[in-house]
Parts: structure tokens; sequence; C-alpha cells
């Protein structure tokens, strides 16, 4: 049993051109291209057999609106509808542009209470926003006030039309210190600020840490600076890691041998596989 923190399913692509994240094709190049499917194949049915065949718990989706940045996005109905025609193990987050103030708050609203949706997704710097931003106050706020949790973009981003600053994960702390409430997963893992991540997690008890977007066998490797999220993760913070793949960033199949070969005791493997993702959840 594992649950996929970060996945999105061949169906659900931006509308319109995500010409924002051209830079990330460069960055995931190979491992975009060992998880791309041969053209005999039905990529959509392969998606769906492989959790099936990997025994998924859950797998999340994430929408994402970012109507007044970059003019794309991937739409709360769509993901909502994905969910509803696939079954319990898909679980969507809603995604709202935070520019359009009271209106996204109602959004979010709607996505939980009518279409479903289990928590919000902020990209901060798809949006143009420090995790800290005013703007996204409100939308904070909505998630205490419906219980839901939220996923944060935390660390750098590759993409060269906005600036890497948007996920520094002190601005984090400074939102857990006004909501401590707010159940967060700030993924991907902090970096180049993993450490600063990490005290954030060890300071709120409601801050998780996922580990998608990032290859596993990085935690294990020298001076790759992700090595504190296994030093950490294996002690203070095993209750508090998460597994993603991002697919198709990477094969899930691939993301899953990298994190099973790392070195941590098995109790605390099933932890980060999903026993804490249920737990962000409220499964």
């Amino acid at each position: 049993m594992f649950v996929d923190f970060s996945s999105r399913p061949p169906s659900l692509q931006f509308d319109g051109p995500a010409t924002h994240l051209a830079n990330y094709r460069r960055v995931y190049e190979g491992t975009e291209r060992e998880a791309a499917v041969s053209k005999d194949v039905d990529p959509l049915a392969d998606y769906l057999a492989t959790y099936a065949r990997l025994d998924a718990r859950h797998v999340v989706l994430k929408a994402r609106d970012l109507t007044s940045t970059f003019g794309v996005k991937i739409a709360n109905e769509d993901v909502a509808a994905f969910c509803r025609a696939h079954g319990e193990r898909y679980i969507g987050f809603a995604g709202v542009d935070p520019h359009k103030g009271d209106a996204a708050a109602a959004e979010f609203e709607t996505a939980v209470r009518e279409l479903g949706l289990r928590g919000l997704n902020v990209q901060g710097f798809e949006h143009k926003l420090c995790i800290d931003d005013p703007l996204l106050f409100a939308l904070y706020a909505k998630c205490v006030e419906l219980d839901v949790p939220v996923n944060i973009h935390c660390g750098t981003n590759f993409s060269t039309h906005t600036a890497m600053s948007y996920g520094h994960p002190a601005a984090l702390d400074r939102v857990m210190m006004a909501l401590p409430d707010l159940r967060v997963c700030a993924s991907p893992p902090g970096w180049p600020w993993v450490q600063e991540l990490l005290a954030v997690a060890w300071r709120h008890p409601n801050v998780w840490i996922g580990t998608l977007a990032v290859r596993p066998k990085l935690l294990a490797t020298a001076h790759s600076g992700y090595e504190p999220l296994l030093q950490y993760g294996r002690t203070v913070l095993k209750k508090r890691m998460i597994f993603g793949s991002a697919f198709p960033m990477m094969p899930v199949d691939k993301a899953l041998a990298e994190f099973d070969a790392l070195p941590m005791p098995d109790a605390v493997r099933e932890d980060w596989r999903g026993g804490n993702a249920l737990d962000f959840l409220g499964r």
C-alpha cells in the first residue's frame, strides 16, 4: 500500500500552452522520457493500470488556476470529474486564482462543498506570490474553516518566468504562527533551503513535508543537499514525511523503487509510503 501525493493523469493537462514551464522540460527531460509510454499504448489506460498494479491506496491530483499570471489552468471541475469517474483511489485538491480575491475563496468553498475536492493546492511561484502573501491568507483561513489541508509549493522552481524566492520556507513559518490549525504539506521539500524547511516542520506540528519532484535516491546521496530529509525523516519528523512521484515528471515505478532502497526502518518506510499521508488527508 502507498499514497502518491502528486500525480497528473494524461487526461488532465493545462488548458492552453504552459510556456512558463518550458525550463522544467529541460530539467526533467530524462525522467519524463522514462515515464512516457509508447505510441501504441493508451496513456490513460496505462496510467490507471499502473496504480492498480502497484496497489495505490490514494493518488492525489491537483487543480491549478493561473489565469491572472500565465493564462492557463487545470480546472477544479475536471479534477473532480476524473475522481468521480475512476473511484475512491483518486483524491482531488482544488486550485483557485488568489488574485481574484473574495471570488477565489468562494470558488474554493464550492470546490470542496459541491465538487467534493479534499484540499487546496497553492503553487505560489505560478501566482507570483510568496507563501505568506496577504492574498493567500483568506484561502488558508478557508481551509481551517472547512477542515481541509493545503499543499504549498516550497523551495526553488525551475521556471525562468518567475522568481525562485517565492518558495522560501521562512514565509511558511509566518503563516503557521498566524494559523496554527492549518494543515500544510510543503512540497517539494524545500531545496536549496531544506534545513530551513525542516526547522519549520519541527516548530509546527501541523506541517508535513512532501518529497515529490525529487529523485528519492538523492536523499541518500552525499552533497546533494537533500540528505537532512533522510536524517530528520527517520527520527524527529518520521511521522511527517510524505511520498509523491510527481508523475509524469518521473515514472511511478522508478520513484517507488528508489524510495524503497533508502536506508530506513520498515515501520518508518510504511509511514512515509502512506501512513503519514493518510493522517494529513484525514483519511
